[in-house]
């Protein structure tokens, strides 16, 4: 066989083993797990897996050539290493060579070939770890089969004899190598961007769809879970979505049923599902893909599948937001995450309107001056924020999410005692995290934590509180903004921490009025937060771990205080 048959039969077999690829990464639960950006080590085993079976295949699919093959094993191994990391790198080209090794141990370059597949699986490893997300690029991976590839025929020309057969060998195959290999890596790196692309284009869409139904809803779920606002709310999604049928329940009732079956599910009626009980019960969302499992026992309900997501409020479940299917709109995968979704940050809104009530009922008492510090304003401003990041770019949208998440649970969980302080600077992490993306470089944010320091139990929301103000009333009150630093240390069977920002400062006299023992702060003003955690300090502590307060015009602020250990 001639070099340009072994160029055209290697092409051919390229295609074959893209198109295999290719299908493999659109199956729904592969396609979760590899183009996850969190590390795990699941996702390396599966992709070591992957690439390490996928490059044996690349020797079974190579042509024979002169007691040799000429194979696809480096565009393999290479877009492994790329994709996966080092240690997929190293191990799908350990595994790739190792079996060309052993399928012909005594061989005329078995050795040289598998000890090549090694070093160009390790080498894209490398490279991914030293350019990380910068690696899964076309030219990346055509340079390293090239210089791949040349290291393969020169190990052939070194190890192999007799020598004037490892000559003629490296003259048949080394141009069609390198030519399909350094092809077939930048068109398989290409092939998994536009798979990545095309993910994160549905997962932003689905982002986006979620923050618009949630921004329509939340002035329904603001007056709490009831007949008109699951109503409402349910219209809205069935509007956007487009299922068969949109129902929300709360423990016993059918609140509101919007679509098909409407003549059976009506509302002010017991819950007529099993699987919603189960729901109930379980605090586990559920996706339901036959009528059978739906459990309705009318003789013509045209539902077929349905998606039941619990909403939740003060750790309790309170009701369920549940999409149904039928034969003419069938659900699937996406919606049953994009209903998780949605049942996340209606549970948040649920929880709002929780702390809204407990506001009322608890009046002047220092919770609620810690809950005030929730301004409508900052959630409204950070849904914004993250739709804007919804286009561009879709994964910071979802770790926005997330923070959004956690920082508002932890904001209303009226039940925490003492926490970590761990805790409490994560909740701080979740405020910056959104407030940097809204503001970028004006807020700069230096941590320094002793060691220890973590396990110490502090009251929560001691800390956010104090940054929020050297935020909001210090950085960005000058146009370049500024920087807060955070000090924690661990001495003398006291916890010490310290948070100092360059902003813009106070006047004695400011500082005076906001360290007074008056109380007659009883509106959302500048203030409130610097004081809630003064009298709590005191109160809990005594006024020997009072906050301590230094301020002055453009020098900025330091606030200090102490915790001592918990008895």
């Amino acid at each position: 066989m001639d070099t340009f048959n072994i160029i055209l039969a290697l092409a051919e077999r390229f295609g074959l083993m893209v198109g295999g690829v290719f299908l493999l990464m659109t199956i729904a639960p592969l396609q979760r797990m590899t183009f996850t950006r969190q590390e795990s080590r699941s996702r390396t085993m599966l992709l070591l897996a992957l690439f390490g079976a996928f490059g044996i295949l690349g020797t079974y699919t190579g042509n024979s050539v002169f007691q040799s093959v000429a194979n696809l094993r480096a565009m393999v191994v290479i877009t492994g290493g790329l994709f996966g990391g080092p240690v997929v790198g190293i191990g799908s080209g350990l595994i790739a060579g190792a079996h060309r090794v052993l399928m012909d141990l005594n061989g005329f370059s078995s050795w040289p070939c598998g000890l090549a597949t090694g070093l160009e699986g390790a080498a894209a490893g490398l490279v991914s770890y030293w350019l990380r997300d910068k690696a899964m690029r076309w030219p990346i991976a055509f340079g390293l089969a090239v210089a791949g590839e040349i290291v393969h025929m020169s190990l052939i020309l070194i190890l192999s004899r007799p020598f004037p057969d490892a000559v003629e060998l490296v003259r048949l195959i080394a141009p069609p190598m390198i030519v399909v290999n350094a092809m077939g890596a930048s068109l398989f790196v290409e092939v998994i961007n536009l798979l990545a692309r095309d993910r994160e284009r549905r997962e932003s869409l689905h982002a986006q769809m979620i923050l618009d139904i949630a921004n329509l809803t939340v002035s329904y779920l603001r007056s709490g879970l009831n007949r008109e606002s699951a109503e409402a709310t349910a219209k809205i999604i069935h509007d956007r979505l487009g299922v068969a049928a949109v129902a929300i329940t709360d423990t016993e009732n059918v609140l509101a049923h919007v679509g098909a079956a409407d003549d059976h599910h009506l509302p002010d009626r017991p819950i007529r599902t099993n699987a919603t009980r189960e729901v109930l019960n379980s605090g586990q969302a559920l996706f339901l893909d036959s009528s059978d499992r739906i459990g309705c026992n009318h003789d013509s309900c045209p539902l077929t599948s349905a998606i039941i997501v619990p909403l939740g409020q003060s750790r309790d479940i309170v009701g369920t937001l549940k999409f149904y299917g039928s034969n003419n709109s069938p659900l699937n995968r996406t919606l049953f995450e994009l209903g998780k979704g949605l049942g996340n940050l209606f549970t948040t809104q649920l929880e709002l309107e929780d702390i809204q009530v407990k506001e009322q009922m608890l009046a002047h008492a220092e919770i609620r001056r810690l809950q005030s510090q929730i301004n409508p304003h900052f959630l409204f401003n950070s849904l914004n924020t993250i739709t804007s990041f919804c286009r561009t770019n879709s994964e910071k949208a979802r770790e926005l999410l997330l923070d959004l998440s956690l920082y508002m649970r932890r904001n209303l969980d009226l039940s925490r005692g003492f926490v970590p302080l761990s805790e409490e600077l994560e909740q701080v992490r979740s405020y910056l995290a959104i407030e940097q993306a809204r503001f970028g470089d004006r807020i700069n944010v230096r941590m320094d934590i002793g060691d220890g320091c973590g396990a110490w139990p502090i009251p929560p929301l001691i800390i956010q509180p104090l940054v929020e103000n050297a935020i909001r009333h210090g950085l960005l009150e000058q146009e370049q903004g500024g920087e807060v630093r955070i000090h924690a240390r661990c001495q003398n069977e006291l916890l010490t921490i310290s948070i100092e920002d360059d902003g813009t400062g106070m006047d004695e006299q400011t500082l005076k009025d906001l360290c007074s023992e008056k109380d007659e702060v009883d509106s959302r003003t500048r203030g409130i937060g610097l004081r809630n955690c003064m009298n709590r300090l005191k109160r809990i502590y005594g006024t020997e771990h009072n906050l301590a307060v230094q301020s002055a015009p453009g020098k900025g602020t330091t606030i200090r205080f102490s915790v001592p250990p918990r008895q």
